[in-house]
């Protein structure tokens, strides 16, 4: 998709659909000796995942992963749709497309490998950061030039609301 195509899509987005793992975080896990994985989520995502979901889109987060720390972080930033644990990502998506009555064309879908390589097939605008496999990067969109975990998410909700014009307008914004 050219950049023009690319960006005129960006009006029509209503609904942001993250995976995990490699998105929302670099892709790395600490494993302590309890056997408990740490991941880290950068805080400029959280800013602006909180104010997307202020300005009223739909959040969705659909991750293989099962961490409750995940679930409890992303709760704090007001997402209210998180599925973890899926294992048929394209199942969930419809379901959650279809429960909202939202059109696939409004969403936009940024995943890092293979494991989400049919749902971005779904999805108006499937997106992936820059450090992608490069089956990802074929069927995206667009592809960011931040890494997952350091930035991605920022970046691709940042440009849809600067388009439709609603962002750096909500300066109170509360978020950890």
């Amino acid at each position: 998709m050219n950049e023009k195509s690319y960006k005129e899509h960006l009006n029509n987005i209503t609904t942001f659909i993250f995976d995990v793992d490699g998105v929302l975080t670099d892709g790395t896990v600490t494993v302590t000796t309890s056997g408990e994985m740490l991941r880290t989520m950068s805080i400029k995502d959280g800013y602006a995942i909180k104010t997307a979901v202020d300005k009223g889109y739909n959040v969705c987060i659909i991750s293989g992963g099962s961490n409750e720390g995940v679930r409890l972080r992303l709760q704090g930033l007001g997402v209210k749709d998180i599925h973890l644990g899926v294992h048929t990502k394209t199942k969930t998506l419809n379901d959650y497309l279809s429960a909202l009555n939202v059109d696939s064309n409004n969403a936009l879908y940024m995943g890092d490998d293979i494991p989400d390589l049919q749902v971005m097939q779904l999805v108006g605008l499937p997106c992936c950061p820059q450090d992608a496999a490069p089956e990802i990067k074929a069927v995206s969109n667009y592809i960011s030039h931040k890494n997952g975990g350091k930035g991605a998410v920022r970046d691709v909700i940042e440009q849809v609301m600067k388009v439709q014009g609603k962002w750096n307008n909500n300066f109170d914004a509360k978020y950890d």
